[in-house]
C-alpha cells in the first residue's frame, strides 16, 4: 500500500510537470515550451560537447571555405537576437558526411559533405540558418526535459509493478521504451525540424538571403538521395523529405514579407 502511495504521489508530480514548468515561448512561432533546465545549464552542456567535438575533429585548413561558412554564419547570428551567445561556426574536412548540426550556446557545426549541395550564399544560409533556428528555440534544453521527465516516468513505472515477476517487469519496460520513443521522442524530434525550416527561412530573409532558395537546396538534397533505402517517417527524427519539402513551400510567404521589407 506504502508502496502504491508512494508511487500515485511521483506520478501526481509528474503530470504538473509540464504545467509548473512550461513557462518558455519558442520565436517566431510562439509554441509553449517544457524546459527543465536553465538557458545557463543548457550552454553549459552545449559548450563540454563542443570542446569534447573539437578535440577529435578534423577542422577544414581551407581558408576559402572557412570565410564561406563564417561570413554566412555571422550574419545570420546577427538577425538571430543572442547577443549573449558566442556564435562560431567551423567547418569539418569530411566530404562522406552531408551534414551539420548546431549546439547550445551559438555553436555550429558543417561538413564539407554538404557544402557542394549548398551551392550558394543563399543555399548555405538556409542550411545554417536552420541550425542557429535549433538553437534560439532551445531545441536542445527541451529535449533534455522531455528525456528527463521520461527517465523519471520508467522509474516511477518500476515502483509500482515491483511486484510483479521480472519476465513481466522486462517486458513493460521494453513496451514504455517503444510507446515513449514512437509516441513521444521521434514525433517531437519531428516538429522541431519544421520549427527549425520556419525560423531558419525568416532567420535567412531577415539576413537578406532570397528564402525562395530554401526549397532547391533542399531539392538538390533529395535528388542525391534517389534510389536510397529510406526509413519509415514515424521510425525518423526527421519528417519525410515529401512532407519537409511541403512545409518549406508554405512557410515561404511568411519569410518574404521580412525578405522583401529590406
Amino acid at each position: 500500500m506504502d508502496r502504491f502511495l508512494s508511487a500515485s504521489r511521483w506520478l501526481v508530480c509528474f503530470l504538473l510537470l509540464p504545467i509548473i514548468f512550461s513557462c518558455t515561448t519558442a520565436p517566431i512561432s510562439g509554441r509553449s515550451q517544457f524546459i527543465l533546465i536553465s538557458e545557463d545549464q543548457e550552454i553549459a552542456l552545449g559548450l563540454k560537447a563542443y570542446q569534447d567535438f573539437l578535440g577529435k575533429a578534423k577542422l577544414s585548413q581551407d581558408a576559402k571555405t572557412n570565410s564561406f561558412v563564417e561570413g554566412v554564419g555571422k550574419n545570420i547570428a546577427a538577425v538571430a537576437d543572442k547577443p549573449q551567445y558566442a556564435w562560431e561556426f567551423k567547418v569539418v574536412d569530411d566530404a562522406k558526411v552531408v551534414n551539420a548540426f548546431a549546439l547550445p550556446g551559438g555553436k555550429v557545426v558543417v561538413y564539407t559533405g554538404i557544402l557542394p549541395y549548398s551551392k550558394d550564399e543563399a543555399g548555405l544560409a538556409f542550411l545554417i540558418s536552420h541550425e542557429v533556428g535549433h538553437v534560439i528555440a532551445r531545441h536542445g534544453g527541451e529535449r533534455i526535459s522531455r528525456e528527463l521527465v521520461l527517465q523519471l516516468g520508467l522509474e516511477g513505472l518500476n515502483a509500482a509493478i515491483a511486484n510483479k515477476s521480472p519476465a513481466a517487469v522486462q517486458g513493460i519496460n521494453q513496451a514504455y521504451g517503444v510507446a515513449a520513443t514512437l509516441g513521444v521522442l521521434l514525433p517531437f524530434t519531428r516538429s522541431q525540424e519544421v520549427e527549425a525550416d520556419r525560423i531558419g527561412l525568416i532567420l535567412m530573409a531577415k539576413a537578406g538571403y532570397d528564402p525562395r532558395e530554401a526549397p532547391k537546396f533542399f531539392e538538390r538534397m533529395m535528388k542525391s538521395d534517389e534510389g536510397k533505402t529510406s526509413v519509415p517517417e514515424f521510425l525518423s527524427t526527421h519528417p519525410a523529405d515529401e512532407t519537409r519539402l511541403l512545409r518549406l513551400n508554405e512557410f515561404i510567404p511568411e519569410a518574404m514579407k521580412y525578405y522583401q521589407s529590406k
